[in-house]
């Protein structure tokens, strides 16, 4: 008895066709790259103003935070106050500059 070709090779016709099927599905839906790549530019510039308004917001959060510590830090006598004191004045610092570096690079 011979067996039917058709059978036998089903499973690699099935793959090929899926494969052409997928490949002309992908070419119907092709835009224009240069288009493409200026709406995610114009998404992602609308971003950071938002960004920099969260940044300034956390950091006036961890600032208060960080500033009730080294309060505790103070009125109970630890001698490491100082320190604490010039770390978080130093972060707080990074961080509005930061943000204002991001905010003057990206024309927010």
């Amino acid at each position: 008895m011979k067996r039917c070709v058709w059978k036998k090779n089903s499973s690699k016709r099935a793959l090929a066709l899926t494969v052409l099927m997928l490949v002309a599905r992908a070419a119907l839906y092709a835009q224009d790259g240069v288009a493409g790549i200026e709406s995610a530019a114009t998404q992602v510039n609308g971003y950071f103003g938002v960004g920099t308004k969260l940044m300034y917001a956390l950091g006036a959060v961890l600032g208060l935070i960080g500033a009730v510590k080294v309060y505790t830090k103070w009125n109970s006598g630890e001698p490491d106050t100082s320190k604490v004191a010039a770390s978080w004045f130093g972060s707080c610092i990074f961080l509005v500059v930061v943000t204002t570096i991001i905010k003057s690079f990206f024309g927010v």
